[in-house]
């Protein structure tokens, strides 16, 4: 946590330079048709600055300077060491910088300082690096073929990667993305979501100052609609890697077979179920992740265990003590230290997740705490921890993705039932179980249908796991080494050697 304290914060925040601008082949520059979006602050509903607003034509100029950058080799043809050398000290720029990166992730996306001091910042530092690492350390293969042939299986860059964002976990997310597709030799153009630009400004900019050259990194500013678009109908990208909603990454699918087919990743949706079971005997321990899992970011998270399955014989108990975590993760400003849980993205999104609570109520939930608008006089847009109780997984506010700080308790009747009921939707990112059996443990594991199964925690992560979903919550992997996967081609070459 900084050492910073609310009033020097607001101070940093009154004199910090807000990046506006797109990054393109190595500059900052404004969109061609010079057309801008305003970014509001989620935590006064004030304005924070104009940004470029890029379309169509923008993206061309970014992957024209990409595609440049790579055929000319200036950095896929660097030595493993060279390019290792260059993300590592590209990850220390970024690590000297945290306090303005943090900053601007705060004001962006109304993030607690606390969190983008503490976790945000330092995770994008590590996969920076841990992807830098991996560089020199990724062999390739020789298939068993006799001794009249020599058959090898190499890695290859794939060319010129599209890479398209969030603004949950803006750098995070992008350094999932931009540290493998990077390493691997690629030439990235990148647009951050129209809502958290700012730090995704800077960190390309330090990119520059470590030494990747010109066109190997570019960030496009725009709209979903405009920006986002022309990058997966682009006939010259050779790959897109996505995070954000099912609908959209749908739509990018779709990009794909209406231009080159390039290859597509994606990590979509989540409405992950978290289980407890009569057997889980640490009641305090469970409700502290159940709390976390669902309220931390705002409940702002893909993979949040925002449906709780617990077992009617505890459920009492277990929700008195999530309700006593929830006064704990009560909405403040996000600047002051202290505070644990910021407001929503926008009065938009706040509005559509007040609206499923409302929904919810209408289809017979019972709304326990919560489900209102919190600090008004603010201006900004928050929400408190919300609990639906006796809700029904067939219900919309349980089958549908809320992305905020909205739990909805379902009842079940053991492991069997949990399970059942846990596996009744179209996504599949994560799921967790808590049980002291470890017979249950396995077997829970096993039969959930999620990319990532948690037994006896939550939301536990490393940068050499991967993450990734089933069903409707995308497909590929990000972090790890199977990250490649989404970012190189695979080349056989056969020699003779009759």
């Amino acid at each position: 946590m900084s050492s910073l304290d609310f009033t020097q914060w607001q101070q940093r925040a009154s004199e910090v330079k807000l990046p506006n601008q797109a990054f393109i082949n190595g500059q900052h520059c404004p969109s061609i048709n010079g057309e801008t979006f305003t970014r509001i602050n989620p935590a006064t509903g004030k304005k924070l600055v104009d940004i470029a607003s890029c379309n169509i034509d923008d993206v061309n100029v970014a992957v024209e300077a990409a595609r440049a950058s790579f055929e000319s080799g200036i950095w896929s043809s660097q030595t493993p060491v060279q390019r290792k050398a260059i993300m590592l000290k590209w990850s220390a720029l970024i690590k000297d910088n945290l306090q303005e990166i943090a900053l601007l992730e705060t004001l962006d996306t109304g993030k607690p300082i606390a969190e983008t001091m503490r976790v945000d910042v330092p995770a994008c530092v590590d996969s920076i690096a841990w992807y830098a690492e991996a560089i020199d350390k990724i062999y390739d293969q020789v298939a068993p073929n006799g001794e009249n042939a020599l058959v090898t299986i190499s890695r290859e860059a794939i060319g010129v990667v599209g890479v398209v964002v969030p603004w949950n976990y803006p750098l995070i997310i992008a350094s999932w993305k931009l540290g493998p597709a990077i390493a691997a030799g690629n030439s990235v153009v990148i647009k951050p979501a129209e809502q958290s630009t700012m730090g995704m400004l800077k960190i390309a900019e330090l990119a520059f100052e470590a030494g990747l050259p010109a066109g190997v990194l570019n960030v496009v500013t725009g709209l979903g609609h405009t920006a986002g678009r022309a990058i997966g109908l682009h006939n010259d990208i050779d790959a897109v890697a996505f995070t954000g909603s099912t609908e959209v990454g749908k739509l990018f699918l779709k990009y794909s077979a209406e231009s080159n087919m390039k290859l597509v990743g994606l990590e979509c949706g989540g409405k992950s179920p978290h289980i407890v079971t009569k057997n889980c005997k640490d009641l305090d321990q469970a409700a502290m992740y159940v709390a976390y899992g669902i309220w931390y970011n705002q409940g702002e998270t893909c993979n949040a265990g925002s449906r709780l399955i617990v077992d009617r014989e505890i459920k009492a108990e277990l929700l008195k003590k999530v309700i006593e975590w929830s006064l704990k993760l009560q909405p403040g400003d996000p600047l002051d230290p202290i505070t644990a849980m910021g407001p929503l993205i926008s009065q938009q999104h706040m509005e559509m997740v007040l609206g499923y609570v409302n929904k919810g109520v209408s289809e017979g939930a019972n709304l326990l705490i919560g489900g209102h608008v919190a600090r008004q006089a603010s201006g900004g847009f928050y929400v408190p921890p919300t609990i639906l109780d006796n809700v029904t997984n067939n219900m919309v506010v349980a089958q549908e993705e809320i992305f905020g700080p909205v739990l909805v308790v379902i009842d079940c009747d053991g492991l069997d039932d949990a399970i059942a009921i846990a596996n009744d939707s179209q996504y599949g990112l994560a799921a967790a179980v808590w049980t002291d059996n470890l017979s249950e443990g396995h077997q829970a594991a096993k039969k959930l249908r999620a990319g990532t199964v948690w037994v006896n925690c939550f939301d536990l992560t490393s940068i050499n796991a991967p993450f990734g979903g089933y069903k409707q919550s995308g497909m590929g992997r990000d972090k790890s080494l199977h990250a490649f996967d989404k970012y190189t081609e695979l080349k056989t070459t056969w020699i003779d050697l009759s």
